[in-house]
């Protein structure tokens, strides 16, 4: 029962940092939004460590920084194959794989046993994720072989995440999710530097050619900076939320079985889709009710099993 409520309490919040990520993204760079976040959820994890509580070993901090960079791929994968597209293909293709992949190591390598109901609820789970996460797009083409390759990456990478928490002892607290965090923002301020220094050089290229008026590459609109410092600002809210949805997740595998940590996990998409609809009025399509209506169920079925 506790790693049910746990996971997918988990799943629902980080669908609303994917929501304050996303609108933080539109307004800056989603490199740069990441890195913050990042950076603004290790900060708030390691404010909550002395409440909290946590022992620090060789052995947490290694695997914390492990899912750090592991989670950093995934996420680097995820960016890339959806720009490819059609997303309404690939985001649930990584969603479902990044939840299978510690099923499959739950069963073959930890040795997780499940009354029938439980495989039943596995089952049905992962058709639920396939489902919420499903975006119906019109006119959408197939898929590309790179970005099917990507998508499946991103959902390995993001299950490789997992599965290197879950290494981590329940002495050690929150402290490998500060690891995490950590080593996540800076992996990500890395890229938003290389970033930012092939920008500069192809703008002084630019620069270096007369252009009729000139221009003063110093000054920033002031609507520029505003949508900055929103973006920033909701970035930082996308981190404290993340890492709230981390600690939940951390605990969920922590109470039972990865498996069904994983699973419930991956109906993030979810807390998404509702806070979309109820923010942005979207519309949420009726395969997607049909996926939360079977994601309650499968959570069900997976606490009692």
């Amino acid at each position: 029962m506790p790693t049910a409520v746990f996971s997918l309490a988990g799943a629902l919040v980080f669908g609303a940092a994917d929501f304050l990520g996303g609108l933080s993204a539109k307004r800056i760079s989603a490199l740069l939004a990441t890195a913050v976040a990042a950076l603004s959820g290790c900060v708030l994890l390691f404010v909550a460590l002395p409440v909290i509580g946590g022992e620090w070993t060789a052995h947490d901090v290694l695997w914390g920084a492990i899912s750090g960079a592991v989670g950093a791929v995934g996420i680097a994968l995820l960016y890339a194959c959806l720009a490819i597209g059609p997303m309404s293909i690939l985001s649930p293709t990584t969603a479902v794989v990044s939840a299978i992949v510690p099923v499959l190591y739950g069963l073959v390598f930890a040795g997780e046993r499940f009354d029938a109901i439980g495989y039943w609820g596995l089952g049905l789970a992962l058709v639920a994720v396939l489902l919420v996460g499903f975006v119906p797009e019109r006119g959408a083409v197939r898929p590309s072989l790179r970005g099917i390759l990507m998508a499946v990456g991103s959902g390995a990478a993001i299950g490789g995440f997992y599965i290197t928490i879950d290494q981590t002892s329940d002495e050690s607290g929150i402290v490998p999710l500060i690891l995490n965090r950590g080593v996540n923002a800076a992996i990500m301020f890395a890229a938003v530097a290389v970033v930012a220094i092939v920008a500069a050089l192809r703008s002084r290229a630019v620069d270096a050619v007369p252009a009729a008026g000139g221009h003063d590459p110093e000054r920033m609109p002031r609507a520029d900076r505003s949508a900055l410092a929103t973006g920033i600002r909701l970035a930082v809210a996308c981190g404290v939320v993340d890492a709230v949805a981390n600690a939940l997740l951390l605990f969920g595998i922590r109470a039972g079985d990865l498996s069904i940590a994983a699973v419930l996990g991956a109906m993030y998409p979810a807390g998404t889709i509702l806070l979309a609809a109820i923010v942005l009025r979207e519309r949420i399509a009726p395969v997607q009710w049909a996926g939360l209506v079977l994601a309650l169920a499968a959570a069900a079925m997976l606490a009692v099993a």
